[in-house]
């Protein structure tokens, strides 16, 4: 009797023993499996980071950035008749700067400021226009060859090419479609002159006048936008050389 209780609890002391041996190698069974888990679990914290970063990189530039090339946009070719109000005919300096402008003209369409610029030889009410006018759905009109003067930017119009755009509200701020065009056309036309972003400027920049309106009262939205011409022209130069 001694004896079997003896062995009963040699054998209930072995129990444990062999128990703990079992969750030794279930544990160890399991351990590529957590490998893996592990490894998943940091390609997806890389992946969070990463869009993260890139989230970041767009609210740093103010919300504004399209990745665009340097391509000759689409051109609605409109061009004013020649005459003393808004294109006299008169041939550039050659270019040395691309001057951005805004309508000042809230909801007002490309195709409406173009009409208006011709307007002008019966009217005579001013001396305004524009070689280009970008509208609130990113259409672009050309109403002054690029070789011409076009009254928009004072003492620089014989040396400059004019952007005018449109926006939709008081705050001159252009919506996604009219932006992602400007920096195109932009970019475009400083690959043609071989300017660099350093010779973009706005109209206040010239004249001290609040033109672009968003981009006087943002300055940071102002260099957001050279960044992005600047990005947009590299991406051309790499892609060709």
């Amino acid at each position: 009797m001694n004896s079997y209780s003896g062995n009963k609890r040699k054998k209930q002391r072995q129990r444990p023993a062999q128990t703990k041996k079992k969750s030794r190698r279930k544990n160890r069974s399991k351990s590529p499996q957590r490998r893996k888990m592990y490894a998943a679990a940091g390609i997806m914290l890389l992946v969070i980071l990463t869009a993260a970063a890139g989230i970041y990189s767009c609210v740093s530039r103010n919300g504004r950035y399209v990745d665009v090339d340097a391509s000759e946009p689409d051109l609605d070719v409109q061009l004013l008749d020649v005459n003393p109000y808004s294109r006299p005919g008169i041939q550039s300096d050659g270019i040395n700067g691309i001057v951005i402008h805004y309508t000042a003209n809230p909801g007002s369409t490309a195709q409406e400021n173009r009409d208006y610029f011709n307007g002008l030889q019966y009217s005579q009410e001013t001396e305004a226009s524009s070689n280009f006018i970008v509208g609130l759905e990113g259409e672009i009109i050309q109403c002054v060859p690029t070789w011409e003067v076009a009254y928009a930017s004072n003492e620089r119009n014989s040396d400059t090419v004019s952007i005018e755009v449109c926006h939709p509200d008081e705050t001159g701020k252009f919506t996604d479609e009219t932006y992602r065009s400007l920096v195109q056309l932009t970019a475009w036309l400083c690959v043609k002159f071989d300017l660099t972003t350093d010779d973009v400027i706005r109209h206040y920049d010239v004249t001290g006048k609040i033109c672009p309106k968003y981009f006087v009262e943002h300055e940071d939205a102002w260099e957001a936008f050279k960044e992005n011409v600047g990005d947009a022209v590299g991406k051309s130069r790499r892609e060709q050389g």
